[in-house]
């Protein structure tokens, strides 16, 4: 057995390499150093031998100079540094901006949801995405090796992959939703304008103008949101007696999102970065277009003004801090490995700092000026219609951008088939980019682990079982299992994992370990707002607000729908698959592991394994030699109190 020291703890003895556990072909350390066994045979005594620092020391230094002849397969790295921003400028911002953000700040105080949402932002949504940039950069691993940080935690890694799969598949059957309208938004007149027969419902036209003061007890319904309930979704009204049979036509549309998925994934990271180009750009153009449409429409300041308008008895309810915290990850997409992932593409010592600041401005803005153009629109209907209060006007998720906005534009009297087309074409456009991140997580997921696997290989087997997973959204009940699967295998799982998240990184591996590392990556220093919120703020919040959802749960519906009982059981095992990823993975490197003594072993499951660091092997040992140093300059005897004040202030 080599010898052990504090600087660097091996998942394996230091001759025997676990790298070939996440990528087959790379050779074992022992086959490297087979010629030179003989001359390493000295510092291989057990680790109760070694009685001395010196003696420890002189152990380690063999070990650092091995990691030099460690063979490793380099990673792809992206073109341009500006291509790795816009690929997280277009994963970033997505749908959960246009219609998401917008109606979780009308529900929830307007202006004053405003003022939570930036400090949560800045306390828990800035922090934990230059974390996982950082920390992904700096070892050039996807966000399930990343956890060779501390390999009892690894579990955390496989079930935020599970979870990203999951919103991969409904994420593509909302852009097939989107080409649908995309497609019908070219016909003259919009179809969702004029009421169909076969709807057999009390319609209303939506390009016609009625006056809902004088028409609010009528039981009519606009001939948007039956085209959407009706002539696309053809949504059922209950899925008890099962989900029915996929509708043709969004079948179709579905393999236009899996296509430019596909094809993506095919060229790899370097072409994923061209296309960010477009993907992050584009939709600011759509975007100014329709904020000059929407300022020029009556009403519109009246929509923007009741959408910024603070309520300021509201903002110090929990429900409306609870709602800040889940918009931000949705708007980040942080805690899914996505962030993760494209940051392990990077330069050892591109400027994330810079990256990170860049991002969260962008999303907020983005979120803000959609919020601007959606209210602006929604306050011309209410105009038009002269509607009592706004919020009658007004539906949530899905239904903003496929009900409430067609339904406006339905009433355009200047040109409507252009602001529908710039619409969904900028919905389809934003979907794509947040999509295309999430599936290339999947596919390095499997490369790091299978590398031998043919890039193109990996992307059609994605693309044909996303495809495949995807049909079941395209059925008349595919609605009620994208919202149950949602909450049961996305939001709730990525919440308890961010938990631990912030714990593995902030208090296993160590705050000051982290700055250490930034240093050594980038060559400056952490300022305090990072530490405190690394050690302190950001996990008392999340595990503030993961309590706050437990005490306040209630049984999940679908507007108002009741599952079957047999449907809860199932989600909560969609759940549990996600979550138990955490203890499965800890017992397994446990047992794994080879030290006689279960305390050594359960000591070392949570150490950073023997070739955790850059992946460059120069800078690697460079890295082992200057954490070797630094461990034996700290004093012996610290008490807890002291470690913890060092951790985050040292």
């Amino acid at each position: 057995m080599a010898t052990s020291n504090p600087a660097f703890e091996n998942d394996e003895p230091v001759l025997t390499s676990d790298r070939t556990s996440h990528t087959a072909t790379k050779p074992s350390l022992a086959a490297v150093t087979a010629k030179s066994s003989a001359k390493v045979n000295q510092f291989q005594q057990p680790p109760e031998q070694t009685t001395d620092s010196n003696t420890s020391r002189t152990g380690a230094l063999p070990e650092m100079n091995l990691m030099k002849n460690i063979h490793k397969v380099q990673r792809d790295k992206w073109g341009k540094d500006i291509e790795f921003l816009l690929s997280c400028i277009a994963l970033s911002v997505g749908l959960g901006n246009v219609w998401r953000f917008p109606f979780t700040a009308l529900e929830n105080g307007g202006g004053a949801f405003v003022i939570p949402y930036l400090i949560v932002l800045l306390l828990v949504g800035r922090p934990i995405y230059y974390l996982e940039m950082l920390i992904s950069q700096f070892s050039s691993r996807g966000c399930i090796n990343v956890y060779d940080a501390s390999p009892a935690m690894r579990g955390i890694g496989v079930g935020q992959t599970y979870s990203t799969f999951i919103v991969m598949t409904y994420y593509a059957s909302l852009m097939a939703v989107t080409m649908r309208y995309l497609i019908a938004s070219f016909g003259d007149p919009l179809p969702w304008s004029e009421c169909n027969e076969a709807w057999n419902a009390t319609c209303i036209d939506s390009r016609l103008i009625t006056n809902m003061a004088e028409n609010s007890t009528a039981t009519a319904v606009s001939s948007a949101e039956l085209y959407f309930v009706k002539d696309v979704l053809k949504e059922a009204s209950t899925i008890h007696d099962g989900i029915g049979t996929p509708e043709w036509r969004l079948v179709l549309c579905l393999l236009v999102p899996w296509t430019c998925i596909c094809l993506t994934l095919i060229k790899g990271i370097k072409s994923s970065g061209k296309v960010a180009y477009f993907l992050a750009i584009f939709p600011y153009v759509v975007m100014l277009v329709l904020l000059i449409r929407a300022c020029t429409l009556e009403g519109a300041a009246d929509g923007m003004l009741y959408f910024i308008k603070p309520q300021w008895d509201r903002i110090l309810e929990a429900k409306v801090w609870y709602a800040a915290v889940t918009q931000v990850f949705f708007s980040l997409t942080i805690c899914f490995g996505n962030v993760m992932m494209y940051s392990s593409y990077n330069r050892f010592h591109n400027n994330v700092y810079r990256d990170v600041t860049i991002v969260s401005i962008m999303d907020t803005l983005t979120s803000m000026l959609a919020g601007l153009i959606v209210f602006g629109v929604i306050g011309h209907l209410a105009h038009v219609l002269e509607a009592p209060d706004i919020k009658h006007v007004v539906r949530g998720g899905a239904g903003l951008a496929f009900i409430t906005y067609p339904d406006a534009i339905a009433k355009f009297t200047f040109w409507p088939q252009f602001f529908a087309i710039a619409f969904f074409l900028m919905l389809f456009v934003l979907g794509i980019g947040s999509n295309v991140g999430m599936a290339t997580t999947i596919m390095t997921v499997i490369r790091d682990r299978f590398p031998q696997l043919q890039p193109a290989l990996v992307a059609v087997g994605i693309a044909i079982v996303g495809y495949g997973i995807g049909i079941i959204y395209t059925t008349p009940g595919g609605q009620y299992v994208l919202d149950f699967l949602d909450f049961y295998g996305a939001s709730f799982v990525a919440l308890v994992l961010a938990v631990f998240e912030m714990f593995t990184f902030a208090w296993i591996y160590g705050v000051s370990r982290i700055c250490r590392d930034i240093e050594f990556m980038l060559g400056i220093k952490t300022g305090l707002y990072w530490r405190i919120c690394w050690g302190f703020i950001t996990p008392t919040l999340l595990a503030a607000i993961l309590l706050y959802h437990i005490a306040t749960y209630e049984t999940f519906t679908f507007n108002g729908y009741v599952y079957p009982d047999g449907m809860y059981a199932f989600g909560w095992c969609i759940f549990a698959a996600g979550v138990l990823q955490l203890p499965a993975w800890a017992i397994y490197t446990f047992l794994k592991r080879k030290e006689p003594d279960w305390r050594d072993r359960l000591l070392h499951c949570f150490k950073p394994t023997h070739d955790w660091g850059p992946e460059d092997p120069e800078l690697n040992a460079k890295y082992h030699e200057s954490v070797y140093k630094h461990e034996q300059s700290l004093p012996r005897d610290r008490s807890l109190v002291r470690r913890m004040f060092d951790n985050v202030f040292s």
